[in-house]
């Protein structure tokens, strides 16, 4: 199963991004990201969803519930 923090870089890189650019897009230093994406910090609630809007996916996708990663319709 993948686990969130390699979907989170790996939709970050697929973006060419670099981490501050993330983190300045939550309002959380690239250290705190990092953690998030090494799997050494729990990522908030908030922080989850607003990773998905920015990456147009869901939350599901992040957790590896699902494979799918369009967002769901509203």
């Amino acid at each position: 199963m993948i686990k969130l923090y390699e979907r989170i870089r790996a939709l970050r890189e697929d973006k060419d991004m670099m981490q501050k650019e993330i983190a300045a897009y939550l309002h959380c230093t690239q250290v705190a990201y990092s953690r998030y994406e090494l799997g050494q910090r729990d990522i908030p609630t908030q922080v989850l969803i607003a990773l998905a809007k920015f990456h147009h996916t869901s939350v599901d996708y992040l957790l590896g519930l699902t494979s799918v990663d369009k967002p769901y319709p509203k």
